[in-house]
């Protein structure tokens, strides 16, 4: 044998050894391929996707600190139950927003649930955490417990323009420049008078929105069918100058009969609202208001109660981005043997 030989035996033996040492070897696995949140802008910004499917999602909400002050008589009443001249509390809200594309139109989720800490109340049973809104809309229908087109006000605190969270059903048909809906409430008496065994009662509520340039315009009208009286109100809206001027006009049939007073509009026959939000800097809106009304509720059924007004001034200032602060004083004239009332609050609040 010579080295020439002894020299090709060796390395094909090293190479065999070698061979047989890698098949033995610890191979480490490959990394599971991550899906990292990916930004949904079809429906504005703060939505993102679930992972691993096409439905987006937004969560917001605020924190708020309040501080009612005023006189503790009836009418514009801000802190009733203790008998004290102010009242501080607090509310945590969470809003949590769903979407999706679909062939009938955008497939929308809405839940929003707050809870008051500390904040004196009326009753002496109080439900501190409770669904604000819960509802679900495909295209145009929409069906849950939700504030109805009479929470819709104008600028400022001043107004009492109507305001009811029923669970519902309606339709919208929107356009570029005009909308119209119609829709049915449920009416519990229990829960809107606090006039116990009666039975659900039902309302149907119709509206027709306009935009005509920077003026906008709402016709809305409902209709109690157990009260058997309803109301209807007008509310406008134009840029005019450094801010926004906005009005309203109702009128109602009705307090309702006996026991079943009537859900939508029935404080007095006639009122009107207006307040003009002006934006004197980047960061700070003052909004002066007045309401007056024409027949108030006696309670007996029909309007037969004193003419009285409503008066106030809301400053609102943004702090930073996200933190706002709003201080709000209204006077309320005196009538059907109510003083007159001076009331309202400040408040610090941060959204996200």
């Amino acid at each position: 044998m010579n080295i020439k030989s002894l020299l090709l035996g060796s390395a094909a033996a090293l190479a065999a050894v070698s061979g047989a040492q890698a098949a033995d070897a610890i191979v480490a696995a490959e990394p599971e391929p991550m899906e990292y949140v990916r930004v949904c802008d079809a429906f504005g910004t703060g939505y993102f996707y679930i992972p691993g499917t096409e439905t987006c999602l937004k969560i917001g909400g605020y924190v708020r600190f309040q501080v009612d002050f005023g006189d503790t008589t009836a009418g514009l009443a801000s802190n009733l139950a203790n008998g004290g001249d102010w009242d501080a509390w607090t509310r945590g809200r969470l809003e949590v927003v769903s979407k999706s594309d679909t062939e009938l139109g955008t497939l929308t989720g809405f839940i929003a649930f707050q809870a008051e800490a500390s904040q004196d109340s009326l009753s002496a049973v109080t439900d501190p955490f409770y669904f604000d809104e819960v509802y679900l809309q495909l295209g145009g229908f929409k069906a849950g417990t939700y504030l109805n087109w009479w929470d819709k006000g104008i600028n400022g605190e001043t107004d009492s323009l109507g305001s009811n969270r029923l669970a519902s059903i309606s339709y919208t048909y929107t356009g570029s420049s005009f909308s119209a809906g119609v829709q049915l409430d449920e009416v519990s008496r229990s829960n809107a008078v606090g006039v116990s065994g009666e039975a659900q009662g039902l309302g149907v509520e119709a509206i027709v929105s306009a935009k005509l340039g920077p003026v906008a315009l709402d016709l809305l009208g409902s209709y109690d069918i157990e009260a058997e009286d309803g109301a209807i109100r007008l509310l406008g809206s134009a840029a005019i100058g450094p801010g926004t001027l906005q009005g309203a006009v109702v009128w109602s049939s009705g307090e309702g009969e006996t026991g079943a007073g009537q859900i939508y509009y029935a404080e007095s026959e006639w009122t009107t609202a207006v307040s003009y939000a002006y934006k004197a800097t980047d960061k700070l809106t003052l909004t002066p208001g007045f309401q007056y009304y024409w027949n108030s509720a006696a309670g007996a059924g029909d309007f037969e109660g004193d003419n009285f007004y409503r008066a106030g001034l809301t400053v609102d200032y943004a702090i930073v981005s996200g933190l706002s602060t709003k201080v709000s004083v209204q006077y309320q004239d005196e009538h059907d043997g109510i003083d007159d009332t001076w009331v309202g609050f400040v408040r610090l609040q941060r959204t996200f």
